[in-house]
């Protein structure tokens, strides 16, 4: 099977089997570059993960594009990036077709709120994954929080945020 067909089929696997949106799809496409693949090493990925972050749209279709031209240049991005979409695409579709039709049944009702339960597990994952890696000494921890702290309690915005980290990176480890 070639790199380009491979990079299509594992980034297709992971669009169809995560709900919940990027974040929560980090996880499995870890494993797919890392464990399965071993397309990438872990410090690789965290630095894909950082610029996908940081740049505009949907973190999973960033990582994606990133992953397939890190692993095979342009041709790469484009089959990583169309294998990830092309199930959400469908998916959407079919359910978009249902759902209103079946909405209001308590089984459809109560699997959507067990899916949302997963996903926050699946997020929790990601940030515990990444926090071994990233994290060695006590500074590193202190940006993290104060990180969350100016995001979630004083709103302030992501790039803003990113920025000042990236800035007491810069005085302070490098």
């Amino acid at each position: 099977m070639t790199l380009l067909l491979r990079l299509f089929l594992s980034f297709m696997e992971i669009g169809m089997f995560t709900f919940g949106g990027g974040y929560a799809m980090l996880p499995l496409i870890q494993r797919e570059i890392i464990d399965v693949n071993g397309w990438l090493t872990m410090e690789q990925f965290l630095d894909i993960v950082a610029v996908a972050e940081m740049t505009p749209g949907p973190i999973a279709i960033n990582s994606a594009t990133f992953v397939g031209y890190r692993v095979a240049g342009v041709l790469g991005s484009l089959m990583a990036t169309f294998g990830v979409v092309l199930p959400s695409f469908i998916i959407v579709l079919i359910i978009a077709a249902l759902f209103k039709r079946f909405k209001y049944l308590a089984s459809v009702q109560a699997a959507s709120k067990g899916i949302r339960s997963a996903v926050v597990a699946l997020i929790a994952l990601a940030i515990w994954s990444f926090g071994k890696e990233v994290i060695h000494v006590p500074l590193h921890a202190i940006i993290g929080l104060v990180a969350f702290a100016l995001s979630h309690f004083l709103r302030w915005h992501p790039l803003i945020v990113l920025g000042l980290a990236g800035l007491t990176g810069l005085l302070f480890l490098g």
